[in-house]
């Protein structure tokens, strides 16, 4: 059962981010919008005059405001829409036509009702509230959730459902918005009697949180970090942010709920002079502790790496702290403690909390959209000025914690001897794995060490792809994929089947299992490592069910065959690449080994990437460490994307030139993302001309 609530949890968390990432963008439109077009302020830096009303800035200014206002007051069906989305299955774009029907037809039976009943004035005072035109109640965020899950539920359940014959036209994913829309005019009537007394407890929760001073503070911000590992951080702040659990202040005579909602209903009031801090409690904590907290903790892991490795972990751990400063992702340099050293994230945990409860008691006013991130501390603390917000106690703690975060990591780190980055003796520093490094360093300078690990990577989406599928145990194993803003969110029918080390290998940080669900940290680069993934299952799939899957590849080169078994180089040896053999060549010229289009090739130009007309990816290494001469000794006929008939030329190489200046000439020739139903059968041992058959690719047996 714990497991199943978490499995559930984590698919709701990960649905809180669509509507989430909204956020930023609107809170930038109504940050720099509201300020520019508040008199107060421009008359205090004296910009009435180029910005006041009836100037064009001034005009610009207002649009901006209320456009980026728009987002906020409507984020219940923007929750409602985000949910279904994410919770879908499949057809997501008709659970969210779905949700919203749902969404406008539940609060207009909930109008329906008060009209009714007597109209607005039987109900209670604040109960009451407009929402996207229609007189219902105030349900805030809860309402958009509950539809979206609902509506979710309906669509999972009913959207290949198939009817008899006189009605088909309504059935499948048209029977969806129906079926929601009848439902939800039923949960509309119940919501009239329901939502009165669960509003009054959820209004008693949030005074209970209020009273609770500096202690609840503190215990706010020490949970949020504390279930960061667990991915369910999402669920326990939203309900803060977004209902009245964080709080309901009246603002331009409407009632508003939640922290995160007052406090950029008070942003876009023209005569507000000072923001709640009651309700920016629960997010200006977090501006100490990623401007400034995670960078100290990210200078005391340099500062205890080892001397010869210091040069190697500086730029990882540079680029994770002005990540963590300038958009408050903190997760490469949370995850990369938290596995190995537990400790030091139940003293980061404790720290997060003290950092909320200062500002707390220092009336700090700045609030955030999503990130607590300089940005954020720009927009909404800065720009709003420190007599509005306070912000300069940011600074001022920040400075303090940037040193205490430095001095008890770098204490604890050499005292208990973690291996934190660069610390380990004879393997590389990493903040996910050295194939990250590695494809860092191929972008920026095109050529250099590690081949095996930039190759891989290089145009190969499929390649880790695949080993994440086969690290959740294949396709079949696996009944949903998704991704937060750092993890990807997966879940499984077998969880034994899943192999956390396969997966650590394709670049996570980190693997969470808990029961069916499945989080792999891989941080802000997640959302195309999803996208990859689903595409590569469709193309998984669609190879699957094509039957025969017959395709021959010709030699590439004149030479002799061998097994990729005796290929001198761990990774094409081991098949880490790829299926295929080696060809130890003869003749110096390389040539198309089917009809297809090169993909890539190298800047060195000792190997390119090739797609068959098939569809197959293939990859021609000529060499083992070819690479290091820097492209000497070869010459290349074709560029990227060029489309080549079988026997054309592609690359030329020096054979005499180089075979002494490298490990092998074996060379070899790859699949390199062979869903499992697919094998390599080699067609010819020994000597080989180029031309004739070599690999012949088709179905597994079974």
């Amino acid at each position: 059962m714990k497991d199943q609530v978490f499995g559930v949890l984590q698919r709701i968390g990960r649905s809180f981010m669509l509507p989430i990432a909204l956020l930023p963008v609107a809170g930038l439109l109504l940050g720099i919008g509201g300020s520019f077009s508040n008199t107060t302020m421009l008359e205090t830096y004296g910009l009435t005059r180029i910005m006041g009303p009836g100037t064009f800035w001034n005009a610009l200014f207002t649009v901006m405001s209320q456009a980026g206002d728009i987002v906020f007051a409507n984020l219940p069906i923007l929750f409602a829409m985000g949910i279904a989305i994410g919770m879908a299955k499949k057809e997501k774009e008709v659970a969210a036509l779905a949700a919203v029907i749902s969404f406008l037809v539940m609060h207009a039976a909930i109008g329906a009702m008060i009209a009714v009943n007597g109209g607005t004035d039987a109900l209670k005072e604040g109960a009451g509230a407009m929402v996207a035109g229609i007189q219902s109640l105030q349900m805030g965020v809860f309402g958009g959730i509950l539809v979206g899950l609902g509506t979710a539920w309906l669509h999972n359940r009913y959207y290949r459902i198939e009817l008899p014959q006189v009605l088909s036209f309504f059935g499948g994913t048209r029977f969806v918005p129906i079926v929601s829309a009848l439902f939800y005019v039923l949960v509309g009537i119940l919501m009239y009697f329901i939502w009165p007394p669960v509003q009054a407890a959820i209004s008693g929760v949030g005074g209970f949180v209020l009273r609770s001073g500096y202690p609840g503070t503190w215990f706010y911000g020490f949970m949020e970090r504390a279930l960061i590992p667990f991915g369910l951080h999402h669920v326990f702040y939203i309900p803060f942010w977004q209902t009245a659990v964080g709080g309901t202040m009246e603002i331009g005579g409407k009632i508003v709920e939640g922290a995160q909602n007052i406090f950029f209903a008070e942003l876009a009031d023209q005569g507000n002079t000072r923001f709640s801090v009651e309700a920016t409690r629960f997010m200006a904590g977090k501006f100490p502790l990623m401007i400034f907290g995670l960078p100290g903790a990210a200078l005391a892991m340099y500062q205890a790496a080892l001397p010869e490795k210091k040069k190697e972990v500086s730029g990882l751990l540079l680029s994770a702290a002005l990540t963590s400063m300038l958009t408050g992702i903190t997760e490469p340099l949370e995850f990369t403690f938290l596995f190995t050293a537990p400790l030091l994230y139940g003293i980061h945990c404790v720290f997060a909390g003290l950092a909320y409860m200062l500002m707390h008691m220092l009336d700090v006013g700045v609030g955030m959209t999503f990130s607590g991130g300089l940005i954020d501390l720009f927009l909404f603390g800065i720009l709003q000025g420190n007599k509005k917000t306070g912000w300069l106690w940011i600074v001022v703690v920040g400075v303090f914690y940037f040193l205490m975060y430095c001095a008890v990591f770098l204490v604890l780190i050499r005292k208990l001897d973690y291996k934190t980055p660069g610390r380990e003796v004879g393997a590389a520093a990493k903040l996910y794995t050295r194939s990250d490094v590695e494809q860092r360093k191929e972008e920026r300078k095109g050529t250099g060490p590690g081949q095996a690990g930039r190759e891989k990577s290089a145009g190969k989406t499929g390649t880790r792809s695949g080993e994440i599928l086969k690290g959740l145990g294949g396709p079949d194993n696996i009944t949903d994929v998704d991704c937060c803003a750092t993890r990807l969110r997966c879940t499984v029918k077998d969880e034994k089947k899943v192999d956390e080390s396969v997966l650590k290998a394709t670049g996570a940080s980190g693997v969470i299992k808990k029961g069916k669900g499945v989080q792999i940290i891989y941080g802000p680069q997640v959302s195309v490592i999803k996208s990859d993934l689903e595409e590569y299952l469709e193309k998984y799939g669609d190879e699957s069910d094509e039957g025969d899957s017959h395709e021959l590849i010709k030699s590439p080169m004149t030479g002799t065959v061998i097994p990729l078994s005796e290929v001198p180089d761990e990774a094409f040896a081991g098949k880490m690449m790829g299926d295929g053999a080696a060809v130890i060549p003869d003749d110096e010229y390389v040539y198309a080994p089917a009809d297809g289009t090169v993909t890539f090739v190298f800047p060195t130009k000792h190997a390119i990437g090739f797609q068959t007309d098939g569809g197959h990816e293939m990859l021609i290494h000529v060499g083992i460490d070819t690479v290091s001469l820097s492209g000497d000794s070869f010459e290349a006929f074709v560029h990227d994307g060029d489309h080549v008939r079988t026997g054309d030329k592609l690359l030329k190489a020096d054979i005499q030139e180089i075979k002494d200046k490298v490990p092998s000439l074996a060379s070899p020739v790859l699949f390199t993302d062979l869903p499992d139903c697919l094998e390599v059968h080699i067609l010819k041992r020994g000597k080989i001309r180029s031309g004739e058959p070599f690999l012949e690719l088709h179905n597994k047996e079974k």
